[in-house]
């Protein structure tokens, strides 16, 4: 099956690749020192570069984001900022550590392992509402970095009660990040395809009334006329999350 050309791919484009310091040294790039040594402090940062990053990517999508337009954004010289971050996967890297330092973590998990993984969930929604394309990147590389580390740390925490191993535990975050990942993207999908989401809504409702009447699909009407839940997507996350963490940990 041919691949799949997403956002990402292009983003960061051909001045994203210097051509000698590319291959240079470990690829991941918790692997490599920030400082090389002793010498005078250097004008930049990896904190810095990611969040002029980030906010090319909240302001304009993740296709802005070129090493040409961060150095713009610092007053740096493009070539001076590969001694930083030599390929483009490593800017992706930090981007993503960047904006998980926006949880809020207590020092230890509660006791409560709902509570405490619901709040994560919360937590990730808003990043990810704040920040559009992290889904993106996130499905072409996972997110190791130390913030990362640290909300898996509090996350097997909060479920050591479980008499599960530890690799279905991690299972079970990769599948709480994913869902919760996947919501993100047809919220955002469904609020820009309609001009109006609360209008598409009632729509939605309207037709599928219409639908039922029609008495072609009697499951669908016995499903509709028993009532439920109204159209909202806040009620609609909190229903899903409880439905997932109760099949995720059978309880």
């Amino acid at each position: 099956m041919p691949s799949r050309k997403t956002p990402a791919d292009s983003a960061v484009p051909a001045d994203s690749a210097h051509p000698t310091r590319s291959d240079a040294g470990p690829e991941l790039i918790w692997l490599r020192p920030e400082r090389a040594g002793r010498g005078p402090r250097p004008a930049h940062s990896r904190a810095s570069i990611a969040a002029a990053a980030v906010a090319l990517a909240d302001a304009e999508g993740l296709e802005a984001v070129t090493m040409r337009r961060i150095a713009a954004e610092l007053g740096a010289g493009t070539m001076s900022l590969y001694n930083y971050v030599p390929k483009k996967e490593q800017l992706f890297d930090l981007m993503l550590d960047a904006v998980v330092a926006e949880y809020q973590l207590p020092d230890a998990p509660s006791g409560d392992w709902r509570a405490d993984l619901r709040m994560l969930a919360h937590q990730q929604m808003d990043i990810l509402r704040r920040h559009g394309w992290v889904t993106t990147v996130i499905r072409q590389r996972p997110s190791i970095g130390p913030n990362s580390l640290r909300v898996t740390e509090f996350f097997l925490g909060a479920v050591a009660g479980f008499d599960l191993s530890g690799g279905a535990k991690m299972e079970a975050l990769a599948m709480l990040n994913g869902s919760v990942c996947q919501f993100a993207d047809f919220e955002r999908a469904t609020t820009a395809a309609a001009t109006s989401p609360q209008r598409w809504q009632l729509e939605l409702a309207g037709y599928l009334g219409q639908v039922a009447a029609g008495g072609d699909y009697p499951n669908l009407t016995a499903a509709l006329g028993s009532g439920g839940p109204p159209p909202d997507a806040g009620a609609s996350f909190e229903r899903y999350l409880d439905r997932l963490l109760t099949v995720l940990f059978q309880a």
